[in-house]
């Protein structure tokens, strides 16, 4: 059999796994999006497996899944999969390489039939499903095998986190670079100016209920296909949708609306038929309620509608990824995005499969919108939106340093304050306890911005709790306030730090009286002033 050749970054792939189970990782994570040829992949890292003596168990959790493993397993490396789902088991066959449901394994009953080493080597296909109690009762069991985990969405809809499993991500590629590379087609996103408001819908396990969600959006189904007639008359569309109830009616609306609209879901008794006649052009649309999120594949799709508003990225990219396949004479896929108004959700937009700034999603969206009715290149959009923030940033960032420069205007830097005041012991300090190398409390760098002093250079609490012990007992022997110093050394007059604050205020007095220029008679360089309590010196400081 000829060796299938890998792409660039499938071999990149294939080598980042093993080299991660080499260095002594058990369980790692790849992820490549949708329409990249993950189960090729690990279909040679599963020849590799086998070569090396291992047995290896590809995991699923859809029959679909197995079956495209197994097809993909034979025809890429070869090799024939037994199975280990409802009846049939890999026990009974001598096959290295076994095919098997999570549904079937997960029975303890099954799983007791196993030595724990039994398989040394474990992948799971759409392992974002792996924290699942059915997936960890497998894992449990075989709790010596290395484990791959593979999936073009790592976000998990509960939020928990794939780390909780996972100890390292092996290798990541991105759908912008894939796009780029040329190894996914462009996709072009439509913001339809058409208002869905789903403000009342509440959230159950992360995630918009899907029956609220089907009640809120049904007034809206006939207008929805309507619109689609302006975009969609020329294209292959998969439509999502929340119930099968609503996916049901809604290809009714198509089909009076002109389309030649077909509806399938897990309860379709000619599922197999009505896919392969789309697939063939026999209908120009399809609708479903979730059921085709895994495990299909119709590359000719160049058109999808999210009629199933989410918060979950994983979910969204797995719609979306029905549609990003290459295929002979097809230029872009065309994503429809509505207007869905809710107050108090995020949910996930084009933006989200390209973004990983929220700052630069939030302005792709936004920008969207405002070009409501017009197709956009994500790319393009994300690059626009990307240099949007960023001006934006600069704009915050030069309000920012003016407020700084402005606020400095009016504090004295702490160097330039304990050498007015003479002050060796301020200038020289270094923390002698754990608590005083410890960073300044923010109240103690708001009480020194109140009497003046620049706290951005304090880098320890101890120093802060000095300059504020020295500022008190400077106010109460009645000497020079930072402000006055600040202001008078700016003048050009020496060590005000050595002042009382009466002489310092009279002096400031005099200037201001003289529209704020220094009197022609008063050499700042030489100036002394007289102290009617007498002269004061740092000698004569209390510290």
């Amino acid at each position: 059999m000829e060796a299938m050749k890998l792409r660039p970054y499938q071999e990149e792939a294939r080598r980042s796994v093993e080299d991660e189970w080499m260095k002594g990782t058990r369980k790692t994570l790849l992820t490549l999006p949708t329409g990249t040829g993950k189960t090729i992949v690990f279909a040679k890292i599963t020849e590799d497996m086998v070569r090396q003596g291992n047995r290896v168990l590809i995991l699923a959790h859809r029959g679909e899944l197995l079956d495209q493993a197994a097809d993909k397993i034979k025809k890429s490396t070869g090799l024939t999969c037994s199975v280990e789902k409802a009846e049939k088991t890999c026990l009974d066959e001598w096959y290295p390489v076994t095919v098997g449901s999570v549904q079937s394994l997960q029975r303890e009953s099954r799983l007791n039939r196993f030595r724990p080493d039994y398989f040394p080597v474990i992948i799971v296909d759409e392992a974002h499903h792996i924290l699942s109690d059915g997936y960890q009762r497998v894992m449990n069991h075989f709790d010596q095998a290395k484990v791959l985990g593979v999936t073009a969405t790592p976000d998990r809809g509960d939020m928990k986190n794939l780390g909780q499993f996972f100890e390292t991500l092996a290798f990541e590629y991105s759908l912008p670079k894939a796009i780029k590379e040329g190894y996914l087609c462009p996709i072009k996103a439509l913001t339809v100016p058409l208002k869905l408001d789903i403000s009342s819908v509440g959230i159950q396990s992360g995630d918009f209920k899907s029956g609220e969600i089907s009640t809120a959006l049904d007034p809206y189904l006939p207008k929805i296909a309507e619109v689609m007639k302006q975009y969609c008359r020329n294209r292959k569309t998969v439509v999502f949708l929340p119930l099968i109830k609503t996916s049901q009616k809604f290809c009714e609306y198509l089909n009076e609306a002109g389309f030649n609209a077909a509806e399938v879901n897990g309860e379709s008794s000619n599922r197999e038929e009505i896919l392969k006649a789309f697939d063939e052009g026999q209908f120009n649309v399809l609708c479903n309620s979730m059921l085709l999120t895994e495990g299909w594949d119709c590359p000719s799709v160049d058109c999808i509608i999210v009629l199933r508003p989410t918060k979950i990225r994983s979910l969204y990219s797995q719609m979306v990824g029905r549609g990003t396949r290459l295929y002979p004479g097809k230029k872009e896929l065309l994503l429809l995005d509505f207007l869905w108004m809710t107050e108090r959700h995020e949910l996930c937009h084009p933006a989200n499969l390209i973004c990983e700034d929220p700052d630069v999603a939030r302005q792709m969206v936004k920008n969207m919108e405002d070009d409501a009715g017009k197709a956009v290149d994500l790319e393009e959009a994300e690059k626009q939106a990307s240099e949007d923030v960023v001006a934006q940033r600069e704009e915050a960032l030069a309000k920012q340093l003016a407020e700084m420069k402005r606020r400095k205007k009016k504090l004295v830097d702490p160097l330039q304050f304990e050498m007015s005041i003479q002050a060796e012991d301020l200038s020289g300090y270094v923390p002698a306890f754990g608590w005083e190398a410890a960073p300044p409390s923010q109240s103690q760098l708001d009480t020194l911005e109140k009497r003046g002093i620049c706290p951005d250079e304090i880098g320890n609490a101890g120093k802060a709790k000095k300059l504020i012990d020295r500022l008190m007992m400077r106010q109460n022997a009645g000497l020079t306030t930072p402000k006055q110093i600040r202001f008078l050394e700016g003048k050009g007059f020496q060590h005000v730090g050595t002042w009382d604050f009466e002489s310092a205020r009279k002096l400031i007095d005099r200037i201001a009286g003289n529209g704020w220029v220094v009197p022609y008679s008063i050499d700042p360089r030489t100036y002394n002033p007289v102290v009617s309590k007498g002269e004061v010196s740092s000698g004569d400081l209390p510290w």
